[in-house]
């Protein structure tokens, strides 16, 4: 038999799944038109239709620190317990964090 495929995509036909009244759709632009300042927090969230500057599919729902820009995207910081991750993610695949006590308690 031949071993099964270990792409980045692999096992995602679910978690990288879209609603059904969102399929075929672009990203729609207040998303896309959203500035994120260095400091500011954002979640990933995956969108499947674009394939540009999307990050790995165990980084899904994870919250993100914004520190800067290159190009159209966005240069994010996640630690994971004492490890620094670096990613350069696209606005498409960001929304910002809409946890208000979150952002009560940085100001």
């Amino acid at each position: 038999m031949v071993r099964a495929p270990r792409g980045l995509r692999h096992r995602t036909r679910k978690l990288l799944r879209k609603n059904i009244r969102e399929r075929g759709a672009v990203p729609s632009l207040s998303l896309l038109m959203i500035e994120y300042n260095p400091g500011e927090k954002a979640v990933i969230d995956i969108n499947p239709s674009v394939h540009k500057g999307m990050p790995h599919r165990r980084y899904q729902g994870r919250t993100v620190e914004i520190v800067g820009k290159r190009g159209r995207a966005y240069v994010a910081v996640l630690y994971e317990g004492s490890v620094k991750k670096t990613f350069f993610v696209r606005p498409e695949h960001l929304k910002p964090l809409q946890n208000t006590a979150l952002n009560e308690n940085q100001k």
